[in-house]
């Protein structure tokens, strides 16, 4: 009974959202899909979302118009998202983008550096910073209905 309450209490936190206490959101410096590169120390002032994306992850598809949406409505208030795509091939996340067109920053972690700095063990992660530039959310894995507490977290932060 323990060991059930423990896996379902585990799968539970892993998939919804926690609130941090992590302290400052790392730093990093990563090329866009533009060609230029992007520092989040850049955006402080800013609410940013960073979510780790692969184009062999079904649910990251699935989510990044949802992504586009939230990106698009909020933008004038001091938001932005950074698509951070982990895979060694820029190709495949091409393929995946002329497919699923977005307007905010695409950056390339190909060796995987940025993933490890925050942890990154599931795909998609999603990962909240507020305009001090500290680690607010935290969700891991995406299922249709988290954009919902992806906005609802966005517009917290944005009224900061």
């Amino acid at each position: 009974m323990r060991a059930f309450l423990f896996l379902t209490l585990s799968l539970f936190s892993g998939a919804l959202a926690a609130l941090q206490d992590s302290g400052p959101a790392a730093n990093f410096t990563l090329k866009s899909a533009a060609g230029d590169n992007v520092r989040l120390s850049e955006y402080r002032g800013q609410v940013v979302l960073i979510n780790f994306w692969a184009s062999w992850c079904g649910p990251c598809r699935q989510e990044m118009p949802e992504l586009e949406a939230i990106h698009r409505k909020y933008a004038d208030l001091g938001f932005t998202v950074f698509g951070v795509n982990v895979e060694q091939d820029r190709a495949m996340a091409d393929r995946v983008l002329r497919d699923i067109p977005v307007s905010f920053p695409i950056l390339f972690d190909d060796d995987n550096r940025v993933s490890e700095l925050y942890g990154v063990d599931a795909m998609p992660v999603t990962v909240l910073v507020d305009r001090g530039g500290a680690i607010r959310y935290l969700h891991r894995g995406y299922k249709p209905g988290y954009e919902d507490e992806y906005e609802a977290q966005v517009r917290t932060l944005v009224k900061e």
